[in-house]
């Protein structure tokens, strides 16, 4: 958490946030610079997107010559803004290693007395940082979208932090600080777990730097005031060389800025269903088609010059289907009976003995129907006798001629 800030306070802001004295208090100028000891201020680059390994303005209590006149007591320690890297780097750090300032730039301030990094520094070492606001990702899927979170006065934010100084081989000191971080408030849970801890007043400030007894927990906790605010700024902020006014110019998060996989999505209820109704319109002309080829090809196959017209014509009247424009409309079907007595039979609520006799009866009347369509089976007798209507000679027509010969 807090990981990204924008600071472009001048040196009196920053007294003023620290709560320490400036010119303007002690000349009646116009708050020109702070009225405390300086070090280092000409490292700092006033930025809007400012990362760890930067330099910041920094208020802490150090033994310093002539530290007596800026509020301190008789032993020369009191009140002084110091340039420090952003990114603790321990003092117990091998001089010959290259510092990491991504690795501490932050530390969590429930398990800060259990880490060898940490609790070393908490009684003299703290010290308070001073922004104008931070910056925290949303994650949204696999896009993340910048929030920038500040008070809605604009006045400066002051986090809690602490301060080590790290020796390098070339026997060159370098002072860097960590933020503490808590669990995140009941307003800004929905954005991240973690937040900084936020000094919101003179009070909270004055303990942190100077009142070592007071308990650690109470001073950590989550900023809960409903003054402070946030907006979404733009993704460009991720980008370590972006920086300048465009970091915390809101935008407005819309239906264009839905992510590429939104347009991949299943399609509106209407496509779907004509869809639906034009594969069904398919599926029908495909089987119209192949069965008016099986009826054409049963037709074609049947014997005999005789039989072949009324064979045709059975099997057009078995086969038929009617030739109708395929469309793409909806069928709509009856609205099935309703019950309106006990003893009505409707075709929703039959019962099963009921729909047991329809279907038998049915069958019979189909048997009935196929029995009238065959053809009807002649004996020999009846076809001797048709055959002798049709004057055509016969077997029996053979006996009959030599029967009456012998008896003549």
């Amino acid at each position: 958490m807090c990981g990204r800030a924008r600071c472009t306070l001048s040196p009196a802001e920053v007294a003023r946030a620290f709560g320490f004295p400036t010119t303007s208090a002690n000349a009646g100028g116009g708050g020109d610079g702070p009225a405390v000891p300086t070090l280092h201020l000409n490292r700092f680059r006033p930025s809007y997107n400012v990362l760890p390994g930067a330099y910041l303005p920094v208020g802490a209590m150090r033994a310093l010559p002539g530290c007596a006149h800026g509020g301190g007591g008789s032993d020369g320690e009191g009140p002084v803004i110091q340039c420090m890297k952003w990114g603790l780097v321990p003092s117990f750090t091998g001089k010959a290693e290259k510092p990491d300032h991504f690795r501490m730039f932050n530390a969590r301030s429930e398990s800060v007395k259990e880490k060898v990094s940490f609790r070393r520094l908490i009684q003299k070492n703290r010290c308070l940082v001073a922004v104008e606001g931070f910056y925290e990702w949303k994650k949204n899927g696999s896009k993340k979208q910048p929030y920038y979170i500040h008070f809605q006065d604009h006045r400066p934010l002051v986090f809690a932090a602490l301060y080590d100084a790290w020796t390098n081989s070339e026997g060159e000191i370098t002072h860097t600080f960590t933020i503490l971080t808590t669990h995140a408030s009941t307003s800004l849970n929905w954005l991240h777990d973690r937040m900084p801890v936020i000094l919101g007043s003179k009070d909270y400030v004055d303990a942190w730097l100077n009142d070592v007894s007071v308990k650690l927990e109470e001073i950590t906790a989550p900023y809960e005031g409903a003054d402070l605010v946030w907006y979404p700024v733009t993704s460009a902020l991720g980008k370590a060389s972006f920086d300048g006014p465009e970091c915390i110019k809101e935008v407005h998060i819309g239906a264009t800025d839905k992510p590429i996989s939104k347009f991949f999505t299943k399609k509106s209820t209407a496509y779907d269903l004509s869809g639906k109704y034009e594969n069904m319109s398919r599926e029908l002309a495909h089987a119209y088609k192949a069965a008016k080829v099986e009826c054409d090809g049963s037709v074609e196959n049947q014997g005999g010059d005789g039989n072949q017209h009324q064979s045709r014509e059975k099997q057009t009247t078995n086969c038929t289907i009617k030739d109708e424009p395929v469309t793409l409309e909806p069928q709509v079907f009856e609205t099935p009976w309703s019950i309106e007595h006990e003893d009505t039979m409707t075709l929703a609520g039959a019962t099963l003995e009921t729909q047991r006799d329809l279907g038998f009866k049915r069958k019979i009347e189909d048997t009935q129907v196929e029995a009238s369509m065959k053809p009807s089976q002649l004996t020999r007798k009846e076809k001797a006798v048709k055959a002798a209507s049709d004057g055509q000679a016969s077997l029996l027509s053979y006996f009959a001629r030599k029967q009456g010969r012998s008896m003549k």
